[in-house]
């Protein structure tokens, strides 16, 4: 097995027994960067001089106690860190090489574990879209089928992750852009209850939407990460001050027991035959491992995307306001007066997609249709939230669809938006209500392309979608499949 496609939980052994040294672990995986990413462009910014200065800096400590020690990642590019790059992929940032001067919360957490930052992951600008499609620097590919996208926005992340490129990656889930790229790419997508993990350091795109996260090869993966990251954050009001379980402990407790519910909502006209099979085959399968399995309803989730689509523009309308280009942002130096001034700045430095959602929020929280619009759509928000909690009074987990397809063409959306939001239809619901949903694969298409589905949990419950997840992926291999990595043309 090559360093670079170890887990993290893998390369602990062998760091711990002194069979290999983060020195090497960490140069496997710059070299696996440099020989792929030119095809797949996850990775925008590299920071390989000083990763491999730390990772010799771990070594000559020679303990490595935390299962994060010595072990490689790479950030979307929202998460700021001292001295590296971070620019949202946007040329609003991109064009003023904004370097932040201090560290997000999650990235600091990880540092002090020990973890190695090698640079930053693509996204879709400021992380909005479903496809990577977005971003400045150019799409980020799908490693099974380079035709194909990666999904978003987390999509950078998901590839680096899938091709092996790192052994773990940061993302970001506002309306699934952690699990749909993971369910793309084939790979394990952990979204957190809201206030789980801190914000503070990630570039927003909305606030009350907005999860920290992280996409990984195991379950166990990801019980190791979020336990290093999870918990109360005194620069971030929005964190919740509860106690972070011991998530190692109850991982391998298994579903007998459990009860799960598959909502009838989530299997829905037009989705892919086979998205549904590989979901039901899931469920199925759990029933195996001694979980009871019952059908539920969710009866305002059809009313989820529309009511994501003016809560989560009215947002970034206020987020993106701060980009004016005088406090932050890409400059204009051909005005005549402060208002042109504004427009030229923006003009260039935000892309289409940006400023779509920045014109739907403006309009949405305007004079005259605040009431109409912003107003509705928080109270359908509440609606969303108050069937998830009927259900977990019922079910301990809730197991359903990540996309309605395994990852589309690239280009296939470009020029209809409302098709692309549509990708979230699955994604969104757990958004608006707050709660945490796991990302894990689970069959794949007669194309080989990777289908995903994802187990919901209730508020504060990712001990018990972590438990699930890693009961089903003991008892399967789908989490084992690597994509080939040929190239297009091939």
């Amino acid at each position: 097995m090559s360093l670079p496609s170890l887990t993290i939980a893998q390369a602990h052994e062998k760091l711990k027994k002194k069979e290999i040294s983060s020195a090497e672990l960490t140069k496997a995986c710059i070299d696996r960067i440099e020989k792929v990413d030119k095809n797949l462009n996850a990775v925008v910014h590299r920071n390989f001089e000083r990763a491999l200065e730390e990772a010799k800096k771990a070594d000559a400590k020679g303990v490595f106690e935390h299962p994060l020690a010595g072990i490689p990642y790479l950030a979307k590019d929202v998460f700021c860190e001292t001295g590296i790059p971070t620019t949202a992929c946007s040329n609003m940032l991109r064009k003023k090489d904004y370097i932040p001067p201090f560290d997000s919360t999650t990235t600091k957490r990880l540092k002090a574990a020990g973890a190695i930052s090698m640079g930053k992951a693509n996204t879709d600008e400021f992380t909005m879209g479903a496809s990577t499609e977005t971003s400045c620097f150019g799409v980020t590919k799908n490693p099974w089928d380079q035709t194909r996208v990666a999904g978003g926005s987390s999509g950078g992340s998901a590839t680096a992750v899938a091709a092996d490129e790192c052994l773990f990656a940061l993302g970001t889930d506002t309306g699934g852009s952690i699990r749909q790229p993971a369910s793309f790419c084939g790979c394990v997508g952990l979204k957190v209850t809201y206030g789980r993990t801190s914000r503070y350091g990630v570039m927003s795109m909305a606030s009350s939407l907005d999860s920290i996260g992280t996409l990984a090869k195991t379950v166990e993966d990801a019980a190791i990460i979020l336990q290093a990251i999870a918990g109360k954050d005194p620069l971030d009001a929005t964190t919740g001050d509860v106690p972070v379980p011991d998530y190692l402990s109850t991982l391998r407790k298994g579903v007998k027991g459990m009860t799960i519910g598959l909502p009838k909502e989530y299997f829905i006209k037009g989705m892919s035959p086979e998205v549904e099979a590989a979901v039901r085959s899931a469920a199925k399968e759990m029933e195996k491992l001694g979980a009871k399995v019952v059908d539920i309803s969710l009866p305002h989730s059809s009313y989820a995307i529309a009511a994501y689509y003016v809560i989560c523009p009215s947002e970034v309308s206020s987020n993106m306001a701060r980009y004016d280009g005088i406090r932050y942002g890409h400059t204009s130096d051909k005005q005549d007066n402060l208002i042109e001034y504004y427009i030229r700045s923006r003009s260039g430095g935000f892309g289409p997609e940006v400023k779509r959602r920045i014109m739907i929020g403006t309009y949405a929280l305007s004079a005259g249709y605040y009431d109409a619009y912003y107003r509705q759509a928080q109270k359908v928000r509440t609606l969303i939230r108050q069937d998830f909690e009927k259900a977990f009074q019922k079910v301990d987990c809730i197991l359903a669809p990540v996309a309605p397809t395994p990852a589309f063409k690239i280009g296939a959306h470009t020029d209809d938006p409302v098709q692309m939001y549509l990708e979230d239809i699955f994604t969104a619901p757990i958004n608006l209500a707050g709660l945490p949903g796991l990302s894990i694969p689970c069959g794949a298409s007669k194309e080989g392309l990777p289908i995903g589905m994802q187990i919901l949990g209730p508020q504060w419950g990712e001990e018990t979608i972590l438990r699930a997840g890693y009961a089903y992926e003991q008892a399967t291999e789908w989490h084992t499949r690597k994509p080939a990595l040929t190239s297009p043309e091939q």
